[in-house]
């Protein structure tokens, strides 16, 4: 059974003739006749029965008929979403980034994209998350394009740097070394530390730093997103080495510099090689490449 045995079955439930139902699909009446009956054959039922010189439907074609129905109304809506997704003028991006970008990075750039006129019918779905997870979920099609940390090990997918973090130290207020501007890695290596779950990029920073101090930290817990971890040092449990952000200022830290030649960390738009992007898609990394580029 394929797709145009459909149609030919719901234009002559519709229609209730052989001769208009053919007339109307623009193919002999034969061959729709032969269509019907493969389609019964193949069914094991009677989909119509003779009524004077017309046509209509059994308790099976009736039956068959909500499905077929159902099933020809999906395909057409889904036809309808891929040429929204790929048209010119509008279109659709799946964006994913780590949460340290989405507090003011993420939202402006995707402002500016949508001040310009041509692109005010293009709409984003946005999601956060780890770098590990996002890129998953990229190669699986279910995000366009992400902001991640790089991975050295993925041939198939284009990392483009794009933003540079500062990371810097967070303390609870009263803390032994909050009055310090800077704090180096043996600074902090006393205290218990808040940090990020193995699957960040940035726990792999944070890693090498310790690992080029020779020095092993004290991890006391283990978070994927900077909001928890700032809570966590806000309750006086250890202090944390983070990407600054405007989201800090919502707790009771304290931020000091890090005193080390490593302490920046690069954002990187990533999306998987040779893949087609719709328009709108490809609109926007053009734009992200570009932009970031004017103010870096």
């Amino acid at each position: 059974m394929n797709l145009n045995q459909l149609y030919y079955f719901k234009t002559l439930a519709e229609l209730e003739h052989y001769t208009k139902a053919a007339e109307k699909l623009n193919i002999s009446q034969p061959t729709l006749s032969h269509s019907i009956s493969s389609m019964e054959k193949e069914l094991g039922a009677n989909l119509f029965e003779k009524q004077g010189r017309n046509v209509v439907l059994t308790k099976y074609g009736r039956i068959y008929m909500f499905y077929v129905e159902n099933a020809l109304t999906q395909l057409e809506l889904g036809k309808n979403q891929i040429e929204r997704l790929v048209s010119e003028g509008g279109g659709h991006v799946g964006l994913a980034y780590m949460t340290s970008v989405g507090t003011n990075f993420v939202p402006d750039l995707i402002a500016d994209f949508l001040d310009d006129p041509q692109n005010k019918n293009i709409s984003f779905s946005c999601y956060e998350g780890n770098t590990k997870t996002m890129l998953y979920n990229l190669k699986r099609e279910k995000y366009d394009l992400i902001f991640c940390s790089m991975v050295e090990a993925e041939s198939d997918v284009e990392f483009i740097p794009v933003y540079e973090q500062s990371l810097v130290v967070i303390v609870p207020e009263g803390h032994p070394l909050e009055n310090r501007k800077k704090v180096t890695i043996q600074d902090i290596c006393p205290y218990p530390l808040i940090s990020y779950t193995k699957e960040s990029g940035m726990r792999r920073i944070i890693d090498d730093l310790f690992t080029k101090a020779q020095i092993m930290p004290n991890i006391l817990c283990q978070f994927e997103d900077i909001n928890s971890m700032a809570g966590l040092v806000a309750a006086n449990q250890g202090l944390a080495i983070v990407t600054d952000s405007p989201t800090l200022d919502n707790y009771r830290v304290t931020k000091l510099e890090l005193d080390t030649p490593y302490s920046r960390r690069m954002v990187y738009l990533a999306y998987v090689l040779n893949r087609y992007l719709p328009p709108a898609v490809e609109k926007f990394r053009d734009f992200t490449i570009q932009r970031t580029k004017e103010k870096r």
